[in-house]
């Protein structure tokens, strides 16, 4: 199986979204004016600049806020993923967990919220958030315990809730998501810094939107719980609070309209429309005929990967199809595996033996799922193969095992069919290249 093509385009789909070339191309200081886009900011108002933020990507972007500002730095926290450190010098790190959180990733917030608590009208924060950042930023609210947030975040996941349900939830759960942490940087004056993870570029969604409006409520998060079953499932302090907040017991998020956004600017400084458009370009050069096919790509992982084999099967002419997205995964198995992995193993189920048929899914921050894994490339004889060795494709599938398909498969064949990438230092949500070279004979 040729692999280095889609590896390629791939590839340069990732580089566009490079965090730290974003940011030194879109931060510009001249005369102590910070200049950010088409806004501008006079340094010599400030007393204090203090850099803040949570996400996968995040630390990149401090590496560039760090070249760009330098000593200007008062202070600064950020908290990334375990093992998505950058070399920083004046701004600390701190690894946590994701997508679950964990006891680390509670005290780097906390951290983060003494440097915000001497914050006054001579103060810059700058906030960097990045996909990832809903888990790595947390704070319960009182009367929630870390142990709740992880088993009603594991509850959601399993269920297949996409992003914007479960941070509909982990906001009303959180002191700092939704808003709020924009509230209690006020008086400063706040400037967000986001790669978007999230479709269609939502504020609020992103990282749970911790420094802008919140449109959703109580009742929305109550919503997702029933929508998934879950009510009599989740941990009785989580439902206890959920119920609170229906009766205005607890204030809501912060809506429009609160004095302390106007002191607050947001910027999108890539998304993942900039790495699409880039490996298109690139499968361009290499001499495809090359369509992006979607930006928005939503739904259960095997029946998107089973729509891709549908649309392969379907073309006229050779081409090289490209999209990106972010599925979900309804979890009824025991295995381990991620989105991409499990897309791809049922996009290959569907186009066995059909040649001439090759296709990457890959998440663009490096991993998929709780595995080494960015995703996996499949091709016509990936099936036929795997059961000549002895595997049963579709158990595999059926117990969301996709990983231990792709390594064994790999460790069997000597071939490379998963993906691995390391931390990409970006995070975009996913990416699917598919190459058709000669047209099915269905």
């Amino acid at each position: 199986m040729k692999t280095d093509e889609l590896i390629s385009i791939f590839k340069a789909g990732v580089d566009a979204v490079n965090p730290y070339k974003l940011i030194l191309q879109s931060l510009k200081i001249d005369c102590n004016i910070l200049n950010i886009k088409d806004v501008s900011y006079d340094l010599s108002r400030f007393n204090n600049i203090i850099v803040i933020g949570a996400g996968k990507a995040t630390a990149s972007m401090a590496q560039a806020v760090e070249e760009v500002i330098g000593d200007k730095i008062s202070d600064g926290l950020i908290v990334v993923k375990y093992e998505h450190t950058s070399p920083l010098k004046k701004i600390k790190q701190l690894e946590a967990g994701h997508p679950l959180p964990d006891e680390a990733g509670v005290k780097g917030t906390e951290e983060i919220l003494r440097l915000l608590k001497g914050a006054d009208e001579k103060t810059l924060v700058i906030c960097l958030l990045s996909g990832g950042g809903s888990a790595l930023l947390v704070s319960p609210l009182d009367g929630i315990t870390l142990n709740d947030k992880i088993e009603t975040t594991r509850l959601l996941l399993s269920a297949g809730a996409d992003i914007e349900g479960l941070n509909t939830v982990r906001k009303h759960l959180s002191k700092v998501k939704g808003g709020r942490l924009s509230e209690i940087s006020y008086p400063a004056t706040l400037i967000t810094l986001m790669l978007s993870d999230v479709i269609g570029d939502r504020l609020d969604v992103i990282a749970s939107g911790p420094t802008v409006p919140d449109n959703s409520t109580f009742k929305d998060a109550m919503d997702v719980i029933k929508k998934y079953n879950l009510v009599d499932k989740l941990p009785a302090n989580v439902m206890i609070l959920l119920k609170q907040g229906l009766r205005g017991d607890i204030k809501d998020t912060p809506k429009n309209g609160e004095v302390f956004f106007k002191k607050s600017k947001v910027f999108i400084l890539g998304n993942l429309k900039h790495a699409l458009t880039a490996a298109k370009e690139k499968a361009v050069s290499m001499g495809y005929e090359t369509e992006i096919i979607s930006s928005e790509l939503q739904g259960e992982a095997r029946d998107v990967g089973r729509w891709f084999a549908k649309r392969a099967k379907g073309l006229k002419e050779a081409r090289c199809l490209i999209s990106g997205g972010e599925t979900t995964v309804t979890v009824k198995g025991n295995g381990l595996g991620g989105r991409n992995q499990e897309l791809a193993l049922a996009f290959a189920i569907e186009i066995e033996g059909l040649k001439g048929i090759t296709m990457l899914s890959a998440g663009t921050d490096g991993t998929d799922g709780p595995t080494d894994a960015a995703g996996a490339i499949v091709d016509e004889e990936t099936i036929s193969k795997a059961k000549k060795l002895g595997l049963d494709p579709e158990r595999y599938l059926n117990t969301n095992d996709s990983y231990n398909f792709f390594k064994r498969l790999d460790s069997f064949s000597g071939e490379r069919h998963h993906v691995t990438t390391g931390p990409t230092g970006t995070n975009v949500m996913d990416m699917q290249i598919i190459k058709v070279s000669i047209i099915p004979n269905l």
